[in-house]
This record gives C-alpha cells, structure tokens and sequence, in this order.
C-alpha cells in the first residue's frame, strides 16, 4: 500500500507539472469557461432596450400625447418625436430608428367614437426584436385605454402594424444573412489557423524557407485556395437562400459578393495571424474558439440586436469586424443597397483587411525559431 501511495503521488505530481507547463491546456481548462461566462451572461440578453423610435405626432392633442408617454422615461425606447411622417421614413430608411409610430390627424375626434387607430411600422430586419417591440406597444396602449375614466369597454384602439424589410415576417429571413456570415468566418479563420498551425508544427514551413520562396508569396499561396473555398460556400448558400427558402435579395448581388469578399480577406488575415502567432495545432483551435467563432456568434447581432445589451459589451461589438459585415449582408439582403451603410461598414472591413493581412506577412519570416 506504502508504495502504491508513493507511486501515485510520484505520477499525480508529473502531471501537475506538465499540465503547469502545457499552456494549451489551461487554457482550455481555466481561460475558456471565464470566457463563456462573460460573453454569454452579459452577452446575450433577449430584452429590449433603448431601441430608436420615432414617434410622429400628427394630432397633437393631449390625449394623442398622453397615449404615447409610456415611451418617455421607458428603458426600452429612447424616442424622438415628428409631425411629418416623411421626415420619420427617411429616419427609418437609414437605419436611424427601429419604430415608426404614427398617430394621425384624426386620433382624438375617433377615439370618442371607438375607431381611432395608430400605425406601427418595425424593422424586420432584426425580427426578434421587432416582435417584442410590438408586443410592448400593444400592450402598453391597451393598459393606457383601460386607465381612461369613462373608456375602458366603449372605445378601442386599432393598431396597424407593418414589417419593414420582412413582409413575410419569418425569422428565417433574420437568420439566413447571418448564417453566411458565420460560414465565412469559420472557413476564414478557425480552418486557416488550424491548418496553418499544422504546419508550423510539424515544420512544413522550415522545408520552404531555404527555397528561393518569399514570404509574401507563401502567405499569398496559403490565401488562395482558402478564399476560393470559402467563397464556393457564399455562393452555395445565396443559392440555397433564394430558391428554397425564398428570402429576397432586394440590394445589389454585386455588392454582397465584394462585401463578402473584403470580410473574408479579414478572416484570413486573423486567421493566419493566430497561427504564426500559437504555432500549435490545439492552441490555434481553442485561440479561434476564443477571439473569434463564439464572438462572431454572441457579439455581432447574429441572435439578437446589440442595442438591448450593457455599453461595455456594445463597444466590443462595435470595434469586432463581425458586426460590420452583418450589418452589410442584412441590409443588402431586405432593405436593399443603402450607401451610406455599405460606405461605412465597408471601409471599416478594409481597414481590419489591411492590418491583419499586413500583419500575417510581417509575422511569417523565413527563419527557424
């Protein structure tokens, strides 16, 4: 038993000593649930919270203001208020505002009469939170009803309520944008670090630098046929998109092609970068893991609209590239070829292709570590 005791407490000590030594290791162990937590709980969150409305007041009556003063102080909405229901679509079309709601001339002399209506116009674009948005409102309008002296059983409110950019009001629509986006990214970055890892470790790359090859030319020849497959799966999955689950391409399919391409010179930048900087098969997959797969899932607006989540984790987003392209591939999907947003979100995708691709070359240098 002495020497059983011995030899487990000899091996039980090895063991923490490699396992103190394998940096790969405790990052599974130890750095990866730390990540989950924080990016899941503040991460996620299905509420809505400080979502643009713009509230177009044509009867500018007090009953027609009070009707809406759930809003004011509300943290799910941060309102603005109209007379002109163009200068609110405008709004609407930039993507500036979330809500639309409309409250016409004649509110107040129907609302005695128990026919008065209100228009509700949402972006379908982010469904999931439109929907909730909608339920808030009914039931926000509904419980004010009940409130008025004299009204509650007599009159009624009609609310017309109308989806933006997914008339068909299908999350299938919401989703299948960002399904591309995804498909990129692990092609772009988790595939291309981990191979490229592989060949760091198994010492592919130290055959290669007593050739004439330059590094440029190496990083250049590992792009390719990455960008080529990656590329094979955008196209599979627009085709696939539109004729069997019928979600509309209403912008430019040329402009989806070069934002994707730009956003996949990214992914490969980052990809490559992983790899030269891990050099480790297992630690480029669980670095990709990281910084880049359950991000691009959690904190570009794939699940739910980043808006509804703490400042902090909305900064993160914002400074990610993942959102910059969703934001691109969802517009050009279901609202249609807007400038303003592909100018910018674009230029930002080729700033990051810039630096992380000038980064994977000035990384690989022809010398053996």
């Amino acid at each position: 038993m002495n020497g059983f005791i011995r030899r487990m407490k000899a091996l039980i000590t090895k063991e923490f000593l490699q396992l103190s030594r394998d940096s790969s290791s405790l990052l599974l162990g130890m750095v990866l649930p730390i990540a989950l937590i924080l990016i899941i709980g503040y991460g996620i969150s299905l509420d809505i919270k400080n979502i643009p409305t713009v509230v177009v007041l044509e009867d500018t009556s007090p009953k027609a203001q009070d009707v809406v003063s759930f809003l004011n102080g509300s943290a799910y909405f941060s309102p603005t208020y109209m007379t002109s229901l163009k200068d609110a679509e405008k709004v609407f079309l930039n993507r500036d505002a979330s809500v639309i709601i409309d409250i016409p001339s004649d509110f107040t002399s129907k609302l005695s009469q128990g026919e008065a209506k209100i228009f509700v116009a949402l972006d379908g674009v982010e469904t999931a939170t439109a929907m909730t948005t909608k339920g808030y409102i009914e039931s926000s309008i509904s419980s004010w009803l009940l409130r008025q002296p004299g009204m509650a059983g007599k009159s009624r409110i009609a609310i017309h309520s109308r989806m933006w950019y997914n008339d068909a009001n299908s999350s299938t629509w919401f989703f299948l944008p960002g399904l591309i986006m995804l498909i990129v990214t692990i092609v772009g970055i988790m595939l291309t670090a981990i191979v490229m890892a592989r060949e760091w470790e198994r010492g592919t790359f130290e055959s290669l630098f007593v050739t004439p090859v330059r590094p440029m030319e190496l990083v250049l020849a590992k792009i390719v046929p990455y960008f080529c497959v990656a590329m094979v799966g955008v196209f599979i999955c627009l085709i696939l998109s539109r004729f069997l689950f019928e979600v509309p391409l209403v912008g430019s399919l040329a402009m989806v092609i070069i934002i994707s391409m730009l956003y996949l010179m990214v992914a490969l930048g980052i990809g490559l970068v992983i790899s030269a900087i891990t050099k480790n098969q297992f630690l480029a997959c669980q670095t990709s893991i990281l910084i880049s797969f359950l991000p691009c899932f959690v904190l570009s607006g794939f699940i739910f609209d980043l808006r509804s989540t703490p400042i902090g984790v909305q900064i993160v987003g914002a400074v990610l590239p993942f959102s910059h392209y969703l934001t691109c591939i969802r517009s050009l999907f279901l609202s249609g070829t807007n400038w303003g947003i592909l100018l910018k979100q674009g230029g930002l995708l080729c700033l990051y292709a810039i630096f992380f691709v000038g980064a994977a070359f000035g990384m690989t240098r022809k010398k053996v570590e």
